[in-house]
């Protein structure tokens, strides 16, 4: 199960990437990492960090939740400002 929930998330990234007609040296660029990094994310070969799926959310605009399949939604949560994250 975590197996097949890991490629789905591979796939992901990568189907949003090129929906986007992005190169994975320019996500690799605005993430930080370098292109060989950002492919092994991409096919599998490494675990894709926590932090470059924030950035990744950032880049699309979607959420951490729709990049590892727990939600379909793509848009990402609304931000709540400092005062309403208190109460």
């Amino acid at each position: 199960m975590l197996n097949k929930r890991c490629k789905s998330v591979y796939r992901r990234i990568r189907d949003l990437r090129e929906d986007r007609d992005l190169k994975q040296r320019q996500l690799a660029e605005q993430l930080g990492c370098s292109q060989k990094t950002y492919s092994d994310y991409e096919t599998g070969k490494t675990h894709v960090p926590v932090e470059i799926l924030m950035g990744l959310s950032e880049i699309y605009g979607t959420s951490v939740d729709y990049l590892v399949e727990l939600t379909d939604e793509k848009k990402p949560y609304p931000r709540q400002n400092r005062h309403e994250r208190l109460f």
